[in-house]
């Protein structure tokens, strides 16, 4: 039987998936491999009947540059008693290709260590997928799809700032992120928001809503000082990882509960929880400032690669060809910036339960830092002038509510 290669997609979409299948798949085939795209990530791998596609060149050729994902996705997470070699022994699996995040990679190393105890020779080679930016690659180096949903949130992000500036209003922009904020800050950076919140700003302190909320309000003041009445703020939705369920219950706004009681964030938008929050705050101060939430997320997944990404996630996938000639295996495939494929091994990054621990944003770099500094807020100097506007400005001030010393 011929050999066979399975790709699985999971997680949630980045653009360049469709471009790292393609060129895997055309690598393989042409070298006698059959090619098996199986559909909604992880969830039937393990069934009696395992839901795939035999992939070809000409679909490989007709999706390479295309957003979204030909192959269905899936965040299942297949527990270990559902553990088994069916498919890979009656398949005649030598590879398996995973794509996505580190929630996908986690499960990939363990399902690798499970079928190495079974003696099933079998590679398996992550591929490193998440707009969030948060796998723990080397210095320097993104996940695919990163620089495209940065590219087109910076696109959108820029229309509101604009928005803002034609109406004198605030924007309260959420970005995508769970717990890392390189997205936020990225797209924050790229358009020159006066103030981007992401979750590692509180390493000084704890992220409370209260905190969040005067970190806009000090922006809305400092730019009122500087004589401008509008502007906008870039939320990373990770700081909402970081809140107690107890504040949030307390916030007075309607939620759903799981289970086990806990706030079902997903279903709302953080744009408009905070701003909500805001408004209380601003009629307390007695401050008329119109505020207005949007969230970045769903519209920046299966958008098309931008170059970058094109470039890189063929890259990516000639690094899964080569790394399995190699004989690589329970390793992520990186293509560095001077051209070099390299195997990570998973278990360097993993830890004792073989979990692979998020990437953030690194707060103690040159260039955070001066971002922080270049935060439009209030400082020091503007107390006494701030009083025209708030009767505690103090409070207001950027080191103050992060319990920071920068100068």
């Amino acid at each position: 039987m011929e050999k066979a290669v399975a790709i699985l997609c999971a997680g949630g979409p980045a653009p360049g998936i469709n471009t790292v299948v393609a060129t895997i798949t055309k690598r393989f085939l042409s070298e006698g491999y059959r090619v098996l795209g199986l559909q909604h990530g992880y969830s039937t791998i393990f069934k009696d009947k395992t839901n795939y596609i035999e992939m070809t060149y000409e679909i490989a050729d007709r999706i390479y540059d295309r957003g979204g994902s030909y192959l269905k996705m899936s965040r299942y997470k297949p527990k270990k008693e559902e553990f088994n070699d069916t498919f890979f022994r009656k398949e005649n699996v030598v590879l398996l290709v995973t794509i996505g995040g580190d929630d996908t990679a986690t499960t990939a190393n363990r399902i690798s260590i499970y079928l190495s105890e079974k003696n099933i020779k079998l590679q398996n080679i992550h591929v490193p997928k998440t707009i969030d930016n948060d796998l723990p690659l080397p210095k320097g180096i993104a996940t695919f799809g990163y620089q495209t949903a940065k590219d087109e949130g910076s696109r959108l992000a820029k229309t509101v700032l604009e928005d803002a500036r034609t109406n004198d209003t605030w924007f309260i922009v959420s970005a995508m992120g769970r717990e890392a904020g390189h997205l936020a800050l990225g797209i924050g950076n790229a358009c020159h928001y006066p103030m981007i919140i992401i979750p590692e700003m509180f390493y000084k302190t704890k992220a409370t809503f209260d905190r969040i909320i005067k970190l806009i309000v000090s922006s809305m003041i400092k730019r009122k000082l500087m004589g401008m009445f509008f502007g906008g703020v870039i939320i990373s939705e990770g700081v909402f990882h970081f809140i107690d369920d107890e504040e949030i219950k307390n916030t007075g706004i309607n939620f759903s509960y799981d289970d086990h009681g806990h706030p079902e964030l997903g279903l709302l938008s953080k744009a408009h929880i905070i701003n909500e929050l805001l408004e209380k705050r601003l009629k307390e101060l007695k401050l008329k400032i119109k505020c207005r939430p949007v969230e970045i997320g769903y519209e920046i997944r299966c958008v098309d690669p931008i170059a970058f990404d094109l470039r890189y996630c063929t890259n990516l996938g000639y690094a899964v060809k080569e790394l399995y000639d190699r004989g690589e295996t329970q390793c992520i495939a990186i293509a560095t910036p001077t051209g070099e494929y390299v195997a990570l091994k998973m278990k360097d990054i993993s830890n004792a339960e073989g979990v692979i621990v998020p990437r953030l944003v690194d707060m103690q770099s040159e260039e955070i830092r001066t971002t922080m500094k270049s935060m439009e807020a209030l400082e020091e100097k503007d107390i006494e002038a701030a009083k025209a506007f708030i009767p505690d400005p103090a409070e207001y001030t950027f080191n103050n509510i992060l319990k920071l010393e920068l100068k």
